[in-house]
């Protein structure tokens, strides 16, 4: 039985030339879409991808707050491509009463 080799896939994060939203590229070589795992919470993102004799996993932390219910993403030779905006300043903030 042959041992899966077990790596950190290439990944690059940056901004949308608006800064509205962060793009995340994740290139994950001859691996087919319905194999490809891919969570997002609001400060980070984890993605599991398996093909023959090869596993690509990592977690990684984003330095912004982002919304990851509003995230998109597409499959396409080789790259998975994420869009999701960032969080705005006070988008969640919580009223705090004075007493």
């Amino acid at each position: 039985m042959a041992e899966t080799l077990k790596v950190s896939p290439s990944i690059c994060a940056y901004p949308d030339d608006k800064y509205e939203n962060l793009e995340i590229e994740v290139v994950l070589p001859g691996v087919d879409k319905k194999d490809i795992s891919f969570k997002i919470t609001k400060d980070g993102f984890y993605v599991r991808a398996n093909k023959e004799g090869v596993e690509y996993t990592d977690s990684y932390a984003v330095c912004c707050p982002i919304v990851p219910e509003k995230a998109v993403a597409k499959y396409s030779n080789g790259v998975l491509k994420v869009t999701v905006p960032y969080q705005q300043p006070f988008e969640n903030a919580v009223d705090v009463k004075i007493e």
